[in-house]
């Protein structure tokens, strides 16, 4: 163990050579910041999905197209109602729907934005228990309903338009006017805020030779694989399709989840290997650091040693000064980490995205300081032992 005479020792010695020491914990500093926005990002979106995985929508599967055309913009692909049918009579489906998603035109005044409108059978809102979706302000969708419901960013101002609507106000959806009936929470995603919501009837009476691009099953857990298998089969009969060739898939909720997990791991994994290389960059300085202080003090140990000094005590200093600067470095680069994840969570926030907020944890704190006090010792332990090796004898003759 270090005792305090040499730890005063230490700091003497890395304030007298605070040039190099500043900027050892520059290059330390600039990788735990880092990693600290990243992870902190990363960590806000696994929350968000775990946020997600905790609602009410654990119990149903979404039925939708394969291929690279966008739903609602692609025309090619549509359930009819005999499929919906299909879908609905499968072993294991307690109840099935189906939606509607198109691009429409909407204007105010001399501006044009194009959005999406979703409808679904308020009757039977299965999917708006999978977007877990809650009104703001006035009402959901019923049945018979000739309004409209709206994301949470057409109430804001200058967030679609200059001029905010409210309650009751009309709003024009390709050339037609509806009144608003409600708007909902926001998602966080700015695409999301700025949807529009019909009723199936609605959309049936709006547009021309309109087709379900969704299909919603509510459905047995307990057995969800059998299940998607049912479907997949009754579905596959229905639209004449060979086994393999299915121009659809069938997706439960825990598989969305799944998907989104493993994307976001890959994307934090390839941000944190980004930041290691920064920090390995930063190891090879502050060995190369102690390496020179090292043979700078090759007298200064020999005095040490020729007076009692050990091995063991000259190896703690130079291992106490690397790791007091990845200490020193890893104190900063968590404060300036958490400056910068705060500051950027608040602008992404104004934004729109709302999910990509920054969390915060006592563990990150604590494991990025750690992290860097491991990388600054770690770097200094050959130095060390180079230094604690040195011969007295040849240490006071060396020129």
């Amino acid at each position: 163990m270090i005792n305090k005479e040499s730890i005063v020792y230490s700091l003497r010695n890395l304030r007298n050579r605070k040039t190099r020491s500043l900027f050892t914990i520059g290059s330390i500093m600039l990788g735990i910041t880092t990693i600290f926005i990243f992870v902190s990002f990363g960590m806000g979106l696994y929350s968000y999905i775990e946020t997600m995985t905790s609602g009410s929508s654990m119990d149903n599967v979404m039925i939708q197209p394969k291929g690279i055309g966008i739903t609602g913009m692609d025309s090619s692909f549509s359930f009819s109602e005999n499929e919906l049918r299909a879908v609905e009579r499968s072993s294991g489906v307690y109840e099935a729907t189906g939606a509607y998603f198109k691009t429409v035109e909407v204007k105010k005044n001399d501006k044009v934005v194009y959005s999406f409108l979703i409808a679904y059978d308020p009757s039977s809102p299965l999917l708006m228990d999978v977007f877990e979706l809650e009104i703001l302000k006035g009402r959901n969708l019923k049945e018979g309903d000739r309004g409209v419901v709206l994301g949470y960013n057409y109430q804001v101002e200058d967030k679609i338009f200059s001029k905010p609507y409210s309650l009751n106000q009309e709003i024009q959806i390709n050339n037609q006017k509806f009144k608003i009936l409600g708007f909902y929470e926001p998602v966080g995603n700015p695409q999301d805020d700025a949807q529009i919501y019909f009723t199936n009837d609605m959309m049936k009476e709006t547009f021309d030779n309109v087709s379900y691009n969704w299909i919603i099953a509510k459905v047995d857990v307990s057995n969800i694989d059998r299940v998607i298998k049912n479907i997949e089969n009754n579905l596959r009969d229905e639209r004449n399709l060979e086994k393999g060739k299915e121009d659809f898939f069938v997706q439960s909720f825990d598989d969305m989840i799944e998907s989104y997990t493993t994307i976001l791991d890959i994307v934090i994994a390839f941000i944190i290997l980004i930041a290691l290389i920064s920090i390995l960059v930063s190891s090879l300085n502050t060995a190369n650091t102690m390496i020179t202080s090292v043979l700078e003090r090759v007298k200064e140990i020999g005095v040490i040693k020729s007076i009692g000094g050990t091995n063991q005590e000259i190896f703690s200093i130079f291992l106490f000064e690397s790791a007091f600067l990845g200490f020193i470095a890893g104190c900063l680069g968590v404060f300036f980490g958490w400056i910068f994840s705060f500051i950027g969570g608040e602008v992404i926030k104004s934004l729109g995205y709302g999910f990509l907020s920054p969390y915060f944890s006592f563990w990150l704190f604590a494991g990025c300081i750690l992290f860097a006090v491991l990388t600054g010792a770690i770097s200094g332990v050959i130095p060390a032992i180079k230094a604690s090796r040195t011969n007295p004898v040849e240490t006071l003759r060396y020129e």
